[in-house]
């Protein structure tokens, strides 16, 4: 029976990836992903879709048709499957397949082990393709830092913040590039967040 396979491919360097998930796109006759996570397998000789945010959802059913026809199928998903991942998409559109998830090492993860920061200590939130919500208020005052991926441009979640009455002065760290050779951390207040320019490859950690 063919199955679908959803790979965790980590933060982003191939350093990070796990041998399960080597294994499992090399047992697989088509790799769905981002070509950010296809670059990280050049080797692969099999079939490739390429996935983009304006054709999730028609990647997502294609990789289904496919498993459908009796192909063994591996979607990419950067980070963890199960962290704004491509697990809850799948699970949306069908609960019926031979699934089978590996886990990835999530860019909060990493983060945390960046600074040093237990993680089972912090409150853990993604904002992708949410926006700048206000769920996120309710977690910054229980006494934990909050971890976060913000929806696209940190700057522009510092500057919702305060926009939100969170003080100036507020503690921050933002990890930019993780895993990259041009990996950057940065610390400072809220306010010296909200007046920076970072890629939209961040995460950022509020204490």
């Amino acid at each position: 029976m063919s199955k679908l396979y959803l790979v965790g491919t980590g933060p982003g360097s191939s350093d990070y990836l796990t041998k399960a998930a080597i294994d499992a796109v090399e047992s697989v006759d088509v790799l769905v992903g981002s070509q950010r996570a296809l670059d990280l397998f050049p080797g692969f000789v099999g079939d490739t879709l390429v996935l983009r945010a304006r054709n999730m959802d028609e990647m997502m059913k294609k990789s289904i048709s496919l498993v459908d026809e009796g192909k063994d199928v591996a979607i990419l998903s950067t980070g963890d499957p199960g962290f704004s991942g491509v697990l809850k998409p799948i699970l949306n559109l069908r609960d019926d397949l031979d699934i089978e998830v590996i886990p990835g090492i999530s860019s909060l993860q990493l983060a945390a082990a960046r600074l040093q920061l237990p993680w089972d200590q912090a409150n853990l939130l993604t904002l992708h393709g949410k926006g700048n919500s206000q769920v996120i208020l309710d977690y910054l005052d229980n006494g934990k830092p909050t971890i976060v991926l913000p929806d696209f441009r940190v700057e522009k979640l510092a500057q919702f913040l305060l926009e939100n009455g969170i003080h100036l002065e507020r503690k921050v760290a933002v990890c930019e590039r993780l895993s990259y050779p041009d990996e950057r951390l940065f610390k400072g207040t809220l306010k010296e967040i909200a007046g920076k320019e970072f890629s939209y490859l961040c995460v950022m950690v509020i204490y």
